[in-house]
């Protein structure tokens, strides 16, 4: 059988049956510090699909940094067919700065496809676009909640697209949600090229959160699996099914003052119940947020301070709340019972 080609990338050359790390020049700080994008291939013996797992876009979202590096780790990638290249932290300058966006205040989730002679988040989105997107036949996109929001781990697709909607079923989140397609996103500009992205959004801003790590390793391992890119051994079966929902709506603080959840994010709420409380400092005034339709709590602010207007409850759509309790429970367990990582793998 005659071997696999190399892999090709940034002028380095990765071996059939090898893995390497390489850095990819992006610019530099005002005081000459040159800034990389480093990118991990893991190039298979045997052929296979080439699928991008990217974190960091949004440079305070570390949730997904932590998930990539406990995938790397994992045995369960020896002998992996096709291609894996791993992007850990495509925005290292809101990386450093503990920021979401970019030094120019840009997001770079709004600035796809970019351009050679743009801004900063243009040029960086364009060669992520050209560099690592241009060259998979799948990605996936690991995102969370802004700081001072929450969401419960998620998979996102676009709508009409049994692809994207295949994967999301093989990553076995405990929720699916319907999102359309924004203006600028990495989806857009990877749609525009052929390549489907599943983008998974779980936990907060600056924090990890031992679910929704777990909940995205194990959801990577799974569509790689799907794709027969690696064996089942030591992959979990999801034991509930995904919750599927079609649209969601965000509540809002119906004033300003102090804000009390009563619900937990993952939570299923009827129509009427009453979800969190919006108080002044003296207890004068309370007004209280009822859930307007029976759904899954798939977000929520965690900052007690709240002004009018403030999104403080993400509420998805289900089709039946009794018939998603079960489901939610069997996720819920599956996360809770497995094994706990050593101190040393979570920090």
């Amino acid at each position: 059988m005659p071997k696999r080609p190399a892999f090709e990338i940034g002028g380095q050359v990765v071996a059939a049956g090898s893995r390497q790390t390489i850095d990819l020049p992006v610019s530099s700080l005002s005081d000459h510090t040159p800034v990389m994008m480093s990118v991990h291939v893991i190039h298979g013996k045997l052929d296979g699909p080439t699928v991008f797992i990217s974190a960091g876009i949004h440079g305070d979202e570390v949730i997904g940094i932590e998930i990539v590096r406990r995938l790397l780790k994992s045995s369960t990638l020896r002998g992996m067919r096709g291609t894996l290249i791993v992007v850990p932290i495509v925005n290292s300058f809101g990386f450093i700065n503990k920021s979401r966006y970019l030094p120019d205040r840009r997001d770079l989730n709004r600035s796809f496809p970019g351009s050679e002679g743009g801004s900063l988040a243009a040029r960086l989105a364009n060669q992520f676009l050209s560099q690592i997107v241009s060259r998979a036949d799948v990605g996936i996109d690991l995102h969370s909640a802004a700081i001072h929001r929450t969401n419960y781990p998620q998979v996102r697709v676009s709508p009409g697209d049994p692809e994207i909607r295949k994967l999301a079923d093989a990553f076995g989140a405990p929720i699916i949600m319907e999102s359309p397609i924004r203006e600028g996103s990495l989806r857009q500009a990877a749609q525009d090229l052929g390549t489907p992205v599943l983008l998974y959004e779980a936990g907060e801003g600056l924090r990890f959160d031992e679910v929704s790590v777990r909940a995205g390793q194990v959801g990577i391992l799974r569509v790689l699996k799907s794709l027969n890119m690696i064996s089942g051994r030591g992959v979990a079966v999801t034991k509930g099914q995904p919750q599927f929902c079609a649209s969601s709506k965000w509540l809002r603080a119906p004033m300003g003052g102090l804000f009390r959840s009563l619900k937990a994010d993952g939570e299923l709420v009827h129509r009427d119940d009453l979800l969190g409380v919006v108080s002044d400092p003296f207890g004068e005034l309370e007004t209280e947020i009822a859930a307007p339709f029976g759904g899954i709590i798939v977000g929520r602010a965690v900052l007690p301070i709240v002004n009018e207007g403030d999104a403080v409850f993400h509420l998805a759509r289900v089709q039946s709340v009794k018939k998603a309790e079960d489901a939610m429970d069997d996720h819920s367990t599956q996360l809770a019972d497995d094994p706990m990582f050593d101190e040393d793998e979570i920090i």
